[in-house]
C-alpha cells in the first residue's frame, strides 16, 4: 500500500484526486527490470534455504552480518544474481572457503563462480554485508525500517518492505517467483534488555557477552522474501492455544492487559477462515501477532500489528456503514493474507491483486461468519466509496510494479460479484478448493481464471478481464422497444456475458445478458418497474 492510497483510505483525499495523481505516464528503468525481471541469472537457480545471522545496532541504525544461501542449480551456470540495495555494502561472498568475484549494478549483485555449476547440484554461498538500511518515512507504505522508541524510551524497531524490496535490508533473490523451499533461520543479535521477534518458532537465545543477545528463529515453511522480518523491542509474550494452533502475541510491556482482551477476536476469526479457506497454512510455524510501530503487514507467522487496539482501520470505518467498526481491520485483513499472499503467492507483483482482492474479501467472509449475510454485503458495497478506477488492477510485468490500489476494494467487489454469478452455495466449495489446491504455491492471473472457469463450469474469463484489465466496470443498459424491454452489457471486453439479478416489481429474477440486445422475458414494460441488484453486483446501470 503506498502513501497516496493510505490518504485515500482515511478520507484525506478524494478518489477523483487520487485518480488524477496516479494517471501520469509511467517510465521504467534498468533498475526496475533488474528488480522485477526474470533473466537467466535468476532463473538458473532455485533457492532452497536462507540462514540469516545479523547484529542490529539501534544507536547507529546499522546491520552487520550474513545470509547463507542454499540453492539448487536448475541450469548450468557460472553466474547468479543476488540482490542488495545500493546503499548497503557487500563485504564478501564466500563459496567453498574462497572469496568470489562479483559486479554490482544498482541493486543487483552478479556473482561469478570460478567454474560452471552443474545442473542439479546443491550449492551454498555466504553473503557478508553491512550498512544502514533505508528508513521508511511512512511505513509500511513506502518501505524500509522504522527506528523509534516506546513510551518508556526503549528502542522499538521494525521493517516492512513489500513492493519496495526485501533486498533493502538483506541479500536475497528479491523476486516473488522463488521462495526458500526448505524454510529459513533468522538469528538476530540486539542490545541486552531488548527482544527480537521474527518468523516461525523461537528456538533459543544466546548472550554473546558483548552487550548483545542473539534471538534465534526457525521457519519450516517456504516464505516470501518480503515476509521475512525483524521486530525489536521491550516485548512481553502472551501465550495461548486454540484447537491445536499455537497463538502467540508479542506486545509492548505496557499494552499486555489490553492486548489480552483485544486479541480474543483471533479465535472466531480462525474458526471462520479455516472453515472457508482450509486449515491455517503454517501450523508448523505457529501464529503470532507482533505489535509494531507502523500499521500492519502480513509477515508470515509473525503478523505485524499496529492498529492501536482499535476497531476498524485506526478507528475509521472504511465502508461508511458502521459495519467496518465491528472488527479490527488489521487483525482480520493481515491474517487473511496467511492464506492469500503468504500461502498463495503471485509470481510477479503485477498480479498482486491475487493477494489483496482475496484478502480484502476475507473481511467480508469474516463479517458474514460473525454478523450475517446482510451486514457483510453492506460492508462490501460500502467500501466501493474508496474505488478510484484510475488504472487496471493488473500492473506491468517484469518491472516490480503493482497495479492500481483498486485491487483492494474493487478486487473484493469483483469476487463478491463472481460469488453471485456462480451461485452462493457453490461459491464456498470453489473458494475452499482454490485455497487448498494452491496452498504454498506461486501462481499467476491465468491460473486463477482457469481454476474458477473449470470449477464453476462457466466461462468467467471475460468477467475477470473486464474488472482486472480495464478501469471501467460492466454497464447494464435496458431500453424499451415496440415489443417490450431488452437489455445488454456495455463493456470494453468483447464477448462479455454475465448473469444479473433484476428486481421486477419487487420480485427477484435472474437473467443472462451479453453485449447484444436481448429481450427481457417479462410482462412488465415500464423501465421504472425494473432495478438490478447493485448491492451484490458491482456494476453501473
Amino acid at each position: 500500500m503506498n502513501k497516496l492510497y493510505f490518504l485515500l483510505c482515511v478520507g484525506l483525499i478524494s478518489s477523483t484526486f487520487y485518480g488524477q495523481l496516479t494517471k501520469a505516464k509511467e517510465y521504467f528503468t534498468r533498475r526496475d527490470t533488474l528488480q522485477g525481471g526474470l533473466r537467466f541469472e535468476r532463473t538458473c537457480f532455485d533457492v532452497q534455504r536462507y540462514d540469516l545471522n545479523l547484529k542490529i545496532t539501534p544507536a547507529d541504525r546499522k546491520i552487520v552480518g550474513y545470509n547463507e544461501i542454499t540453492f539448487k542449480v536448475v541450469e548450468n551456470t557460472s553466474k547468479i544474481q543476488i540482490d542488495l540495495f545500493e546503499n548497503m555494502q557487500v563485504d564478501s561472498i564466500i563459496y567453498n572457503n574462497q572469496k568470489l568475484n562479483y559486479k554490482r549494478e544498482f541493486l543487483a549483485t552478479f556473482i561469478d563462480f570460478s567454474k560452471p555449476l552443474p545442473k542439479g547440484n546443491i550449492e551454498k554461498i555466504r553473503f557478508y554485508y553491512s550498512g544502514k538500511p533505508t528508513v521508511a518515512k511512512r511505513a509500511p507504505w513506502d518501505g524500509g525500517f522504522v527506528f523509534t522508541t516506546d513510551a518508556n524510551g526503549k528502542p522499538w524497531i521494525a521493517v516492512a518492505c513489500q513492493g519496495f524490496g526485501a533486498s533493502c535490508w538483506y541479500p536475497v533473490k528479491d523476486s516473488q517467483s522463488d521462495e526458500p523451499d526448505l524454510g529459513a533461520s533468522i538469528k538476530v543479535a540486539v542490545p541486552n534488555g531488548l527482544m527480537n521477534v521474527s518468523n516461525g518458532r523461537f528456538i533459543g537465545k544466546e548472550d554473546l557477552k558483548n552487550g548483545f543477545t542473539r534471538w534465534d528463529w526457525e521457519v519450516k515453511n517456504p516464505i516470501n522474501t518480503y515476509d521475512v522480518t525483524v521486530n525489536i523491542g521491550d516485548y512481553v509474550l502472551i501465550k495461548d492455544k486454540y484447537k491445536g494452533l499455537d497463538l502467540d502475541y508479542y506486545v509492548l510491556r505496557d499494552n499486555e492487559a489490553k492486548a489480552r482482551k483485544h486479541f480474543e477476536e483471533v479465535k472466531p476469526m480462525m474458526d471462520c477462515f479455516q472453515a472457508k479457506f482450509g486449515e491455517y497454512p503454517f501450523k508448523e510455524d505457529g501464529y503470532k501477532l507482533v505489535e509494531t510501530p507502523y500499521l500492519g503487514m502480513e509477515h508470515q507467522s509473525a503478523v505485524a500489528y499496529g492498529n492501536q487496539y482499535m476497531q476498524g482501520y485506526l478507528g475509521n470505518d472504511l465502508s461508511g456503514t458502521g459495519v467496518g467498526l465491528l472488527f479490527d481491520y488489521i487483525t482480520i485483513h493481515e491474517t487473511g493474507h496467511e492464506w492469500f499472499g503468504n500461502s498463495i503467492t503471485s509470481k510477479d507483483i503485477a498480479d498482486m491483486w491475487i493477494h489483496e482482492a482475496f484478502t480484502m474479501y476475507s473481511e467480508v467472509v469474516f463479517l458474514e461468519c460473525q454478523f450475517g449475510y446482510e451486514k457483510a454485503m453492506d460492508y462490501c458495497k460500502g467500501v466501493r466509496q474508496n474505488i478510484a478506477n484510475d488504472r487496471p488492477m493488473i500492473g506491468p510485468y517484469g518491472v516490480n510494479k503493482e497495479g492500481s490500489g483498486d485491487m483492494y476494494y474493487k478486487g473484493a467487489n469483483m469476487l463478491n460479484t463472481l460469488r453471485h454469478v456462480i451461485g452462493k452455495e457453490k461459491w464456498w466449495g470453489i473458494l475452499h478448493k482454490f485455497a487448498t489446491t494452491y496452498k504454498k504455491q506461486i501462481i499467476d492471473t491465468q491460473t486463477v481464471i482457469d481454476f474458477f472457469n473449470k470449477e464453476s463450469g462457466m466461462n468467467l474469463t471475460p468477467i475477470f478481464n473486464q474488472y482486472l484489465r480495464y478501469t471501467t466496470i460492466p454497464k447494464l443498459e435496458i431500453r424499451k422497444t415496440n415489443t417490450g424491454l431488452e437489455a445488454r452489457w456495455q463493456t470494453e471486453e468483447s464477448n462479455f456475458e454475465m448473469p444479473i439479478e433484476l428486481s421486477i416489481k419487487g420480485k427477484s429474477q435472474r437473467f443472462i445478458f451479453s453485449n447484444q440486445w436481448t429481450p427481457i422475458q417479462t410482462k412488465v414494460n415500464r423501465l421504472s418497474d425494473i432495478q438490478p441488484n447493485k448491492k451484490v453486483f458491482y456494476i453501473n446501470y
